[in-house]
């Protein structure tokens, strides 16, 4: 299986927006999602439009793209970016087929890894529902830390709910990643 992690183009804005405003109620609600506070299709364009066209150290939002054999199954998102410090970061496959098989796990280290990089991150958390059990096993198998159990909204479109908040450092994940570089040749 070919995976791969690219960049949001400006044809990704409607595959993100129709995974959203085309769930159910109930798979939002699972998510965590205020279906209340979704945008209107036009509204949401334009918010991802104009942080699309920021350079990255003013970039408010920032989305890759999860593909499988060159289709796209999923994204990445973080927000409350602090340039050379700090951003939360989302996770969503797309497809009740493409989940529970492992791949969030890869699909999660090559995003942060280019979340990294872009943003000269030094810190990334997120914070999944936390009556949501399949972010929380991915992000721990995918290296993160458990920092506690609060209650938040921890996102634009969320409502008031308990989180588990998660942390991976930098320098962390880098030595993670040597350390299976040395034994595994899929680069995790």
């Amino acid at each position: 299986m070919i995976r791969s992690v690219r960049e949001i183009t400006k044809a990704d804005f409607n595959l993100i927006i129709d995974y959203f405003l085309g769930s159910s109620p109930e798979f939002l609600k699972a998510l965590g999602v205020d279906i209340n506070k979704l945008p209107a299709k036009k509204e949401w364009e334009r918010i991802i439009s104009n942080d699309f066209a920021q350079p990255p150290e003013q970039k408010k939002l920032y989305y890759v793209i999860w593909q499988m054999e060159g289709v796209s199954v999923g994204h990445s998102n973080i927000n409350d970016i602090v340039f050379g410090k700090e951003a939360y970061m989302h996770l969503h496959l797309w497809h009740a087929g493409n989940r529970n098989k492992g791949d969030g796990t890869w699909f999660v280290k090559e995003s942060v890894n280019y979340y990294f990089q872009k943003f000269n991150l030094q810190k990334i958390f997120c914070q999944p529902y936390a009556l949501n059990p399949a972010p929380n096993h991915t992000l721990k198998k995918a290296g993160f830390r458990f920092i506690k159990t609060y209650e938040t909204i921890p996102g634009w479109l969320n409502f008031k709910q308990p989180v588990n908040l998660w942390e991976l450092n930098c320098n962390e994940f880098h030595n993670q990643l040597r350390e299976n570089n040395k034994t595994n040749t899929d680069g995790f």
